[in-house]
């Protein structure tokens, strides 16, 4: 059947610091997101969160909800209290046909505080581990009873960032925790993402496509600056415009025929997003074809 290719909105409007594209309409994102080509598009702030007011909006933009982000705090309330939070998102996700449900631990996480280095991040110590990896895998098991897969996104400035946290959440974790490969996160978190996907390719339930600007990268680590000080600066951006190998990643997933979801957060007044997202679906599809997988 082949990829599906999608995006997040997050290169018109950012979640985290919701005045780079706070201007930006959801009429206008989707209308651009069409017309760059996508079959899909992951949930952002500006989107309602009821699916009889979101089924009608994608079904005018002949969209389709891909997933959505949820950040987790099992290290603050335990797992049978964040199942009954995600509740929500979770019906909501079943509701528009979703397939996977994201989630990230942000109990704690520095990547939404402009204020806090990247480098002061939270880590967490060896004996949680095996508790948190317990926590994911109920969270796992109540997403899997809905219908849909858990897939824990690794991200900068996280308790999960380094090759050596994902690997322990693996190995900590039940078959119901997916991983979702995000290639600009493995590659800013210092870990190859050719040998994340080699490694972990069966266990791959997700895949966010950003590419990462080298010069950058190296600056945010030089200059102790914040996560979100990279991302206004252009830490990311989409594919084949940076330094990831993207026709490398892809030939590590042979027959993965999930979503290929291109999410690149910028300022759009640098990066004009209707642009942007043309060019990452060009490329993106370029590559995915290269691997078969298109």
């Amino acid at each position: 059947m082949g990829v599906k290719l999608g995006i997040n909105p997050i290169g018109w409007s950012n979640d985290d610091l919701q005045w780079l594209g706070g201007e930006t309409s959801l009429d206008t994102c989707l209308a651009e997101t069409k017309q760059a080509g996508y079959d899909g598009i992951e949930l952002g702030h500006k989107f309602p969160r009821v699916a009889s007011e979101l089924a009608p909006i994608m079904e005018r933009h002949g969209l389709a909800i891909v997933s959505g982000w949820y950040s987790t705090e099992l290290l603050t309330r335990g797992a049978k209290a964040e199942i009954a939070a995600m509740q929500p998102h979770l019906t909501l996700l079943k509701a528009m046909g979703c397939g996977v449900l994201i989630a990230a631990e942000c109990s704690n996480t520095v990547h939404g505080t402009q204020s806090i280095p990247l480098a002061d991040r939270p880590v967490l110590a060896s004996g949680d581990w095996k508790q948190f990896g317990a926590g994911m895998t109920e969270l796992g098991k109540a997403v899997a009873d809905a219908g849909l897969e858990l897939v824990y996104h690794h991200h900068m400035g996280t308790v999960v960032q380094s090759g050596e946290e994902i690997d322990r959440l693996m190995d900590e974790s039940g078959p119901e925790v997916r991983l979702l490969l995000d290639t600009g996160h493995a590659t800013f978190g210092g870990v190859d993402p050719v040998q994340l996907a080699r490694k972990y390719r069966t266990r791959i339930g997700h895949v966010h496509c950003k590419d990462i600007r080298a010069p950058i990268m190296a600056r945010v680590w030089a200059e102790r600056l914040s996560f979100l000080d990279g991302v206004i600066e252009g830490v990311f951006t989409v594919p084949g415009d940076g330094m990831v190998d993207f026709p490398a990643v892809l030939a590590e997933l042979p027959g993965y025929d999930r979503w290929l979801v291109v999410e690149a957060e910028q300022d759009p007044k640098k990066a004009h997003p209707l642009t942007y997202a043309t060019m990452g679906r060009k490329n993106l599809a370029a590559y995915a074809r290269g691997a078969g997988l298109l």
